[in-house]
């Protein structure tokens, strides 16, 4: 009998030490979680034997449990490195279905998708045209590396002063080349279907009549269209009637001659003044952009995926699908940082980032093994003396069965 309750204890506290190994060989791993085990007692007495004199059976292993605390989040500066700070893992899919890892190690492959070492891609909820995302569906995060297409400039804005002291200019009529048959010019540069660039500049000409001026504009020097009327009421405000309406003037249809579709443009001047002696441009802005190649991607603490790219255009690409258990401890480890669903660990609950119980998410950031290394090598001599205590058991045990076997 002692030789098998020695045993077992050899066994149970070579299965400690197996874990204490597998944990200090872990602990420069992203994402791992460290595991304890859990020893049981065995008695061989049924409910109903009532004998106060069972030694008991040993010992066993009932359970090895992982402890999904939270660990060290270091900063490494690449943005698609990932970290959850508080409760949840990131959801990844292959051909073989879902997996969960803490592990947010992920790059690009060759196609465009973000994946982690085996090529499991990272899950998102994909975005809205309305700026939402829907988070009943799950999509696979992929990068756009081809260009960005552009945009065609349909909308100019410009908030301009024109001094309330203009002179009528000297020459008449007004021509773009001439300097002195207008006042005051601006521009802006405004791109057409195909993505090119162009110059639109604005000219202002003060009339004879009080408080009135006429704006005029080119593209790329080429007049589109005759002179626009401005008025201004004695308090210096422009005035807004019915046509044009809100002083939202629309010039005729420029052609370029880059191959693109006519560009036709709407100038809102509606915050345009003629106050004091100086001319001032405030603000011109307009809405159109050139192509652009992909820069950078940035990822909030909400989980939220934006693409940037060199023509200032930010993408929404979709929103980290987090996942959650009701059991952590009850996942079942895969290797390489990941972990499976269970009937142990519940129902997988996916959510975002900063809702419910789940944590926030940190680009550029890793979060470290939760392994403490003072805690382990405490444990591994713990277990190194139960070993040698069972292995000295079975010594005595056979050094007592040898003298019974001596008697004579």
């Amino acid at each position: 009998m002692p030789f098998r309750i020695s045993l077992s204890g050899l066994d149970a506290t070579s299965s400690a030490l197996d874990v204490v190994a597998n944990n200090i060989a872990n602990s420069n791993t992203s994402g791992f979680k460290t595991s304890r085990v859990n020893f049981a007692d065995v008695y061989a007495t049924g409910s109903l034997n009532l004998s106060s004199l069972q030694s008991g059976e040993g010992v066993t292993i009932a359970g090895i449990q992982q402890q999904f605390t939270q660990g060290n989040i270091t900063q490494t500066g690449n943005n698609l490195d990932l970290a959850i700070s508080g409760q949840g893992f990131f959801t990844l899919h292959d051909a073989s279905g879902y997996y969960y890892t803490r592990n947010g190690t992920f790059s690009v492959d060759r196609t465009g998708y973000v994946v982690n070492s085996q090529s499991q891609r990272v899950q998102i909820y994909p975005a809205l045209p309305n700026g939402q995302f829907n988070t009943g569906a799950l999509l696979d995060l992929q990068l756009n590396t081809s260009q960005s297409a552009p945009q065609q400039t349909g909308a100019i804005a410009a908030n301009i002063n024109l001094p309330a002291n203009a002179a009528v200019p000297a020459n008449a009529p007004f021509l773009p080349t001439d300097p002195l048959s207008y006042n005051n010019t601006t521009s802006t540069a405004v791109y057409d279907s195909l993505g090119y660039q162009h110059t639109a500049t604005f000219y202002f000409i003060k009339q004879p009549a009080a408080n009135a001026w006429n704006v005029a504009m080119t593209v790329d020097g080429t007049p589109v269209g005759g002179q626009q009327a401005l008025q201004f009421d004695t308090s210096g405000a422009i005035q807004t009637p019915p046509s044009p309406a809100n002083a939202l003037y629309t010039f005729p249809a420029y052609a370029p001659t880059t191959g693109a579709g006519p560009l036709t443009m709407t100038v809102n001047l509606s915050g345009t003044t003629q106050y004091g002696n100086q001319f001032a441009v405030n603000t011109v802005t307009q809405n159109g952009y050139s192509t652009g190649q992909l820069t950078t991607i940035s990822v909030d603490n909400t989980g939220v995926v934006s693409a940037k790219y060199t023509n200032g255009r930010s993408l929404l690409l979709g929103q980290l699908a987090i996942s959650n258990f009701p059991n952590p401890q009850g996942l079942a480890p895969l290797g390489n940082s990941n972990w499976s669903e269970t009937f142990a660990s519940g129902n997988v609950i996916r959510g975002t980032a900063g809702s419910s119980n789940i944590g926030l998410v940190q680009s550029g950031a890793l979060e470290t093994s939760n392994v403490d290394l003072t805690k382990e090598l405490v444990d591994m001599i713990t277990s190194q003396r139960a070993f040698q205590a069972n292995a000295q058991m079975i010594t005595t045990d056979d050094q007592i069965t040898q003298t019974i076997l001596q008697i004579k």
